[in-house]
C-alpha cells in the first residue's frame, strides 16, 4: 500500500509540530493582532502555513473566509485542497494571491464564475487543478457568434467572454487538470477552447463530463498531445474516440470506465480493445470497468504460446500490464483465469475488491458497490487482509462525509472489522483515535462503537460522542429506525454510568436530561414500553448524583411521568426498578426531596414497599424513598395520609422480610447517603433499611463494599452503635444492633483475608 493515503503509523508521540499547529488551529485567537505593526511583523514560513490548514481539514475546520482572513498576510502557501468548504470567492481570492502551485475544490457550493476570473488572473505558478463535485466556476455553453460582452460584473456566463479572450482557464504551467461532472449544454468548441491554451498538461481527468451536443470524436485532446494519463469515467460517447486516444503516443493510463451499464455496451468491443493496445506502446494501465471491452470470454486466445481470456489483451501476454481495471465489467471478466495483468480491480475475489477500493475513493457512486462488496466479505467469508480493508472504509466515509449510502455501508462493514481480535491487537491509541473519529462523523455507528471501551477509548472527544449519541436517539425515533435509537440510548446510558462529576456536569449542560423526558413522553403517546424507554430512566438515574440534574428531572416534569409511567406499565419490573431509583436519587437532596411529599407519592411508594417485583429490588428503592423523607423528622411530614407513624410501620415490615443474602442488581459509588441515614437516631426504622443495606451488600460482594465501608466512616460508625457505652449513635431497635453486627463481622473478615494475601505474596 505503499503511495497510498493509510490511517495505519506508529504510537509515537505527536511531533511538537503536530501539536503546535493542533493547539493554534482550535485557538485560532492566537493569530488575532489588535495593530497594523504586529500584521507587518508577524510572518510564518510556508511549511508552517500549509502544515496549519492540513491540520484544519484533519481536525474538521471549516476553511471559510474567516479563517482564510486571519491568515491573509500571516503566511504564503503553495497548495489549498478545499473540500467541503464554505468558501466564497472572496475567500478564495485571497489564496489565489499566494501564487499557488496546487488547487483542489471540492463540494464548495458557494464558489461562483467569479472564482474562475481570479484562478486566471492569479495562476502563473499553477500546476495541478481539481475542480471536484458540486462546484460550479466553468460555464456551461459557449454562445454562437455574435454580440461580444467584456463585463465580468453580471453572471459571469456569457460564453463568447472565453472566446474573445481565447481561453476558459489561463494556466500556463498547468500540468494536471481534473474537472468532474462538467455539465455543457451548448458550444461545439467548449473542449477545443477548454484544452487549446494548456500546452504543458500530461494529466487530463474529466470524470462524468457531458455534452448536451454530443462529444464529438474527441478530437480536442489532440490540443494536449504530451498527455500521459487520460481519464474519461463515466464519459458519453467514448466509443467514438478510439481514433483520437490512437494518437496520444505517449499515453500511459488510460480510464474509460462506465458507471451507466448502457454506455458500457460497445458494439466491437474486441476490436476496440486490440487496436488501443496495440496503437499506444508506452501503456502500463488501463481501466474497462462496467463495460463489455473484456468480451464475452468465448473469444479468448488459447494456444501454445499464448493464453489470454481478454481477446483484446493477447497482444500484452509478454508485456503484462501494470494495471486493468475489470470491476463489473459485463459477462463476469475479472473472474477469468489468464488475464495480462499484474494487478486487477474486480468483484471476483477480496483482494480485486481491495484494489478496486482504493482506486476508486474518488467516485462515489463506484464505491457504494464496492462497499457493499466488501460487507458481504466480512459478513460470509473471512477477510483476509484487515488492514488494507480497514483502510478503505475509514477513507470512503471521511472522503464522503455527507453521501448517506457510504456511511451506513461504511459502519455496517467497520462493525465486523473492528471484532476482530487479531485486528485489535494490531492497533495503537493513534489508530483507535481514527476509527472512532470516523465513526463519530458517520451516520449510524453506535454498534460499532459498543465494540469499544467506553468510555475510556472517547475520551478524546467525549464532547461530541455526547451531542452525537443526543441527536440519534431524539431523531431517530421512527419504528424502522428502532435499532438505532436502541444502540445509541445503550452507549448514552454506559458513558452516564461510568461518568465522573466533570463528565456529569457537562453531560447536563448538553440537555441529556431534558432529551431523556421527551423520549419518555414520546414512548408513552405510543403505548410502548421497550429497551429505549427503560434505559431513558437508567441513564437519567446514573445521572442524578448531581443536584443540578435532580432539579432538571423535576422542572420537566419527571415526578408526572413517573407517575404516568407506573399506571401505563404496572407490570415492568426493569422499568420500576429504574424510576424508582431516580426517584432515590432525589429523595436524597435535603433541598428537592420536600417535592416528593405529596398524598399522592407517598401512598405510592407506602404501596410499592410490599412489592415483590424484579425481587426485592423495587421494595428495597420504595423504603429507601421513604427512609430519606423520614429522616427529617416529624414536623416535615407535611401529609396527615398516609400517616407517619402507620407508613413506617410498614417500612419495618417490608425490611424485615427481606433475604439478608438476596443478590443484588445495583451499583454503590458512594454509601454516604446510607451511612448518614444510619446515624438517624429520631427514627430508627431509618436505621433499620441503612444498616440492613450495609449488611446485605458486605456479605453478598464484600470484595467491592467492605472497602467503601472502611473509607466512608461506616464502620466507625457500627462500632459506636454497638458500643454501649458510647452516647454518638443511639438505636432503639434490636434488630438495628444485629445487623451492625454482621457489618463489622464482615468487614473485619475482609481484612483479616487482605493481610493474609499480603503474607503470601510476601
Amino acid at each position: 500500500m505503499s503511495g497510498t493515503k493509510t490511517i495505519w503509523e506508529c504510537n509515537s508521540p505527536d511531533s511538537l509540530l503536530d501539536l503546535s499547529a493542533r493547539f493554534c488551529i482550535t485557538h485560532l485567537d492566537t493569530f488575532l493582532t489588535s495593530s497594523k505593526a504586529e500584521v507587518d511583523t508577524l510572518h510564518l514560513p510556508t511549511e508552517i502555513g500549509e502544515k496549519l490548514f492540513q491540520m484544519a481539514q484533519e481536525e474538521g475546520v471549516d476553511l471559510d473566509d474567516k479563517f482564510i482572513h486571519i491568515f491573509r498576510h500571516l503566511t504564503r502557501i503553495c497548495r489549498a485542497s478545499l473540500r467541503e468548504s464554505s468558501i466564497t470567492d472572496r475567500g478564495i481570492k485571497y489564496l489565489l494571491r499566494h501564487g499557488l502551485r496546487e488547487l483542489d475544490i471540492h463540494n464548495c457550493a458557494g464558489l461562483t464564475v467569479q472564482t474562475l476570473h481570479n484562478i486566471n488572473r492569479y495562476s502563473d505558478n499553477l500546476q495541478n487543478l481539481c475542480v471536484g463535485n458540486s462546484v460550479q466556476i466553468l460555464p456551461d455553453y459557449l454562445q454562437p457568434e455574435g454580440t461580444f460582452s467584456d463585463s465580468e460584473s453580471e453572471d459571469g456566463r456569457d460564453g463568447n467572454i472565453y472566446e474573445k479572450q481565447g481561453f476558459i482557464i489561463k494556466a500556463p504551467k498547468l500540468k494536471r487538470l481534473c474537472v468532474r461532472d462538467l455539465f455543457v449544454n451548448r458550444g461545439p468548441m467548449f473542449f477545443d477552447l477548454l484544452l487549446k491554451p494548456l500546452t504543458d498538461l500530461n494529466h487530463l481527468d474529466l470524470s462524468g463530463a457531458f455534452h448536451n451536443q454530443g462529444m464529438g470524436s474527441f478530437g480536442w485532446l489532440l490540443n494536449v498531445s504530451q498527455l500521459v494519463s487520460l481519464t474519461l469515467h463515466n464519459v458519453q460517447d467514448v466509443e467514438d474516440s478510439l481514433k483520437t486516444l490512437c494518437q496520444l503516443k505517449n499515453l500511459h493510463h488510460v480510464d474509460i470506465s462506465q458507471c451507466n451499464e448502457s454506455r458500457g455496451h460497445f458494439k466491437q468491443p474486441t476490436q476496440f480493445m486490440e487496436t488501443l493496445v496495440r496503437s499506444l506502446s508506452k501503456l502500463r494501465s488501463l481501466d474497462i470497468s462496467g463495460t463489455n471491452l473484456a468480451g464475452t470470454g468465448g473469444e479468448r486466445t488459447n494456444t501454445e504460446s499464448v493464453q489470454c481470456d481478454i481477446a483484446g489483451l493477447a497482444s500484452r501476454v509478454d508485456n503484462p500490464l501494470e494495471f486493468l481495471g475489470l470491476y463489473k465489467t459485463h459477462n463476469e471478466a475479472s473472474g477469468r483465469q489468464h488475464i495480462p495483468a499484474r494487478s486487477i480491480s474486480g468483484d471476483s475475489c477480496e483482494a480485486q475488491i481491495l484494489v478496486a477500493g482504493q482506486r476508486y475513493l474518488d467516485r462515489p457512486t463506484v464505491l457504494e458497490n464496492i462497499l457493499n462488496d466488501l460487507f458481504h466479505v466480512f459478513r460470509y467469508e473471512t477477510c483476509q487482509n484487515l488492514k488494507q480493508a480497514l483502510d478503505i472504509l475509514l477513507l470512503a466515509m471521511e472522503r464522503h462525509n455527507h453521501e448517506k449510502h457510504i456511511q451506513i455501508s461504511g459502519s455496517a462493514s467497520l462493525y465486523y472489522v473492528v471484532k476482530s481480535e487479531s485486528l485489535k491487537r494490531d492497533w495503537n491509541v493513534k489508530v483507535k483515535r481514527k476509527i472512532l473519529g470516523k465513526l463519530l462523523n458517520g451516520w449510524n455507528g453506535c454498534p460499532t462503537l459498543s465494540q469499544f471501551q467506553i468510555p475510556a477509548d472517547v475520551l478524546f472527544d467525549y464532547k461530541r460522542l455526547v451531542k452525537i449519541l443526543l441527536h440519534i436517539v431524539s431523531e431517530h425515533t421512527s419504528q424502522e429506525n428502532n435499532d438505532i435509537q436502541q444502540a445509541g440510548i445503550r452507549l448514552l446510558y454506559n458513558l452516564s454510568r461510568q461518568a465522573d462529576v466533570q463528565q456529569e456536569m457537562l453531560m447536563s449542560s448538553l440537555g441529556v436530561m431534558e432529551k431523556m423526558l421527551l423520549i419518555i413522553t414520546d414512548k408513552l403517546q405510543q403505548g410502548v414500553c421497550d429497551e429505549v424507554m427503560e434505559h431513558a430512566w437508567a441513564t437519567m438515574w446514573s445521572l442524578a448524583v448531581v443536584t443540578d440534574n435532580c432539579e432538571r428531572f423535576l422542572t420537566g416534569g419527571g415526578l408526572n411521568l413517573f407517575l404516568q409511567c407506573k399506571d401505563r406499565f404496572p407490570d415492568e419490573a426493569e422499568l420500576l426498578r429504574n424510576m424508582m431509583r431516580m426517584l432515590g436519587n432525589i429523595a436524597y437532596y435535603p433541598s428537592l426531596r420536600h417535592k416528593l411529599m405529596t398524598k399522592e407519592f407517598v401512598e405510592e411508594f407506602a404501596f410499592l414497599l410490599d412489592s415483590c417485583s424484579d425481587g426485592i429490588e423495587v421494595s428495597y428503592n420504595a423504603a429507601g424513598v421513604l427512609a430519606h423523607m423520614a429522616s427529617d423528622g416529624p414536623q416535615a411530614w407535611a401529609v396527615d395520609q398516609p400517616d407517619r407513624d402507620h407508613v413506617l410501620f410498614r417500612m419495618a415490615r417490608a425490611i424485615n422480610r427481606w433475604d439478608l443474602r438476596s443478590g443484588r442488581n445495583i451499583n454503590y459509588r458512594s454509601f454516604s447517603p446510607i451511612i448518614r441515614l444510619a446515624g438517624v437516631s429520631h427514627t430508627p426504622e431509618c436505621q433499620l433499611w441503612a444498616i440492613w443495606a450495609l449488611a446485605n451488600l458486605t456479605t453478598v460482594t464484600p470484595e467491592k463494599y467492605c472497602k467503601l465501608v472502611v473509607q466512608e466512616g461506616g464502620l466507625s460508625l457500627v462500632e459506636e452503635m454497638l458500643n454501649e457505652n458510647s452516647d454518638q449513635v443511639k438505636t432503639s431497635l434490636h434488630q438495628v444492633k444485629e445487623w451492625a453486627g454482621i457489618v463489622r463481622s464482615n468487614v473485619l473478615k475482609w481484612e483479616e483475608q487482605g493481610d493474609l494475601n499480603l503474607e503470601f505474596d510476601g
